[in-house]
């Protein structure tokens, strides 16, 4: 994305976030902006400041620096070394981020949920990051946007004060549902001028699956076939404010879960488990070795891309993390979510499923079959309901690269060259 015609030189933009880390969804918004970049600004040098460089660089071909100078940043510490490097990192970031942002002409957060603390959080990890990020943008006149983010009422006052600054010094906010905004809102930033626009990833490409066989008991397949029903899990205990019940809320979530896809494998459905982080694998573990049928598999889904190729040749789907939802709406599979936050069911809600919502901290795994085969007798009007929700969605992310390009992009570059300058 570099080497400007006319011997310009090119715009240099940054990404910004927990990329290459583990979390599919986060890397999938990064996907996502990465085209509208080599689409409508081909010529842009590009280059990111992440969670995990190496995955970055290799699966995206920008260059990519570590996000944080201390290697163990998202390892808990206890030791007495581990804590002085933490603190001596959190010093030296200061300048590393500054020094990072001021080479650049416009960074942009892709999605993610930035601006909330639905799951478990420190003011001192992400949040500090991006307050220096937007802090850094401001002093130096680079351009920070936050794009199609997503944001949550905070309770913990100092996590609440960086996001709330954070998102005061950047240049352009947009939220991927209006919840966002509102919360935004509320924690004291002005949003009359902040638009809200549909999850990044639906600008992804959508898959076309290959026919699969059934599966049968005899032979169980590796892919989705007809019949199969893909559950998406996750290593869930609950938000920032649950940390007392953390353990209590990752049994129910657990134990509700594994009654689930037990029941559908006595039924005969074969059953893919699906995850969205790393950090899922324990759980998928778990589940495999308490029901112990053939009918239930585990996908090796690497990328939104290869989730949204299971989903699409299954039958129906029920998820747990927001982009796993993404994902199967996406392909306008029946979807049922297992909802451990209100972004969650706002996004069923835009998608026109809104009736088929269930709770992850209180998994009933009655009621869920009895909205599960409620959801299978409906599957008709679903996928024409998802079809015409999906293609709303493209229309409307069309809109938001045009903002984007219009807030950030100038048609004078040498205007803004001599404002950086000054």
């Amino acid at each position: 994305m570099s080497g400007a015609p006319g011997g310009e030189t090119p715009v240099r933009v940054g990404v910004f976030g927990l990329l290459g880390s583990g979390n599919l969804g986060n890397d999938g918004s990064l996907e996502a902006v990465l085209g509208y970049l080599r689409t409508a600004h081909p010529d842009a040098a590009v280059d990111a400041l992440c969670g995990g460089p190496e995955v970055v660089e290799a699966r995206y071909g920008i260059p990519a620096t570590r996000l944080h100078w201390y290697r163990g940043e998202y390892r808990t510490a206890s030791r007495l070394g581990a804590i002085a490097g933490k603190g001596l990192g959190k010093l030296v970031d200061v300048f590393r981020t500054a020094a990072w942002v001021r080479r650049h002409d416009v960074v942009i957060v892709p999605g993610m949920g930035v601006l909330e603390a639905t799951l478990p959080l420190r003011p001192w990890g992400f949040p500090y990051s991006l307050f220096l990020l937007c802090a850094s943008g401001r002093v130096f006149g680079t351009r920070v946007a936050l794009v199609g983010v997503g944001a949550a009422a905070i309770a913990d006052r100092p996590t609440r004060a960086l996001v709330r600054w954070s998102a005061r010094l950047a240049a352009y906010r947009s939220y991927r549902d209006v919840l966002s905004r509102e919360a935004l809102r509320e924690m004291g930033v002005d949003t009359a001028r902040d638009e809200v626009y549909p999850d990044l990833a639906f600008a992804l490409p959508t898959p076309q699956p290959a026919p699969q066989p059934r599966a049968s008991s005899e032979q169980p397949s590796d892919t989705p076939g007809p019949g199969t029903v893909c559950v998406g899990v996750m290593d869930f205990h609950g938000g920032n404010d649950d940390r007392a019940r953390a353990e209590e809320i990752h049994r129910r979530y657990l134990d509700g879960t594994t009654q689930v896809v037990r029941a559908l494998a006595e039924d005969g459905r074969p059953v893919r488990l699906l995850t969205g982080d790393e950090c899922d694998a324990s759980v998928v573990t778990a589940i495999l070795d308490a029901v112990d049928s053939p009918l239930v598999t585990a996908s090796e889904a690497s990328s939104l891309a290869d989730l949204m190729k299971e989903m699409a040749a299954a039958d129906t789907v029920v998820a747990t993390r927001y982009h796993n939802l993404v994902c199967a709406l996406k392909v306008g599979a029946p979807t049922l979510a297992l909802s451990y936050a209100a972004k969650s069911d706002a996004l069923m809600g835009r998608m026109g499923l809104d009736a088929y919502c269930h709770p992850a901290r209180e998994v009933d795994a009655d009621r869920l079959l009895r909205q599960f085969r409620e959801l299978e007798r409906s599957a008709p009007e679903v996928r024409r309901t998802l079809t015409e929700r999906n293609l709303l969605a493209t229309r409307q992310l069309d809109h938001q690269f045009t903002a984007l390009t219009a807030a950030l992009f100038p048609a004078a570059h040498p205007a803004h060259a001599l404002r950086k300058a000054s």
